[in-house]
């Protein structure tokens, strides 16, 4: 008799397929979203790049990256644990670093300036 029960534990336990693709479309929109607000995020740290390239301030902002690492800890209702948000969050910022330094480059090869330049000073600046 117990046999009979593991058994029908097991299938109880196992979601129809329709469940499974019902899942998976719903993870499919909010990938949409994640990437259009990765996008967003991105737009910004290239003009964060400029902006600094201009005021001649370092890409690279530690302080900056743990207050942002820090917001994300503390925001994170879960299920995904300190560890994984900063993981993710961290690698969120190297690649906004690396479009604001992109940007920079792209930026003084259109100056005629060397790469790491820092662009002309102006009247009346």
């Amino acid at each position: 008799m117990a046999d009979e029960r593991d058994v029908d534990d097991r299938k109880s336990a196992k979601a129809p397929p329709s469940v499974v693709d019902d899942l998976r479309r719903r993870i499919d929109v909010i990938d949409d979203q994640l990437m259009k607000l990765l996008n967003s995020r991105s737009a910004c740290a290239v003009e964060i790049g400029r902006v600094k390239r201009h005021l001649g301030i370092a890409v690279y902002q530690p302080d900056r990256e743990a207050l942002i690492l820090a917001r994300a800890e503390a925001n994170n209702p879960g299920p995904l644990d300190s560890g994984a948000v900063r993981r993710v969050f961290e690698r969120v910022i190297d690649e906004s670093r690396r479009l604001e330094r992109l940007a920079q480059e792209a930026e003084a090869r259109e100056a005629g300036e060397a790469p790491g330049a820092a662009p002309p000073e102006r009247e009346g600046d």
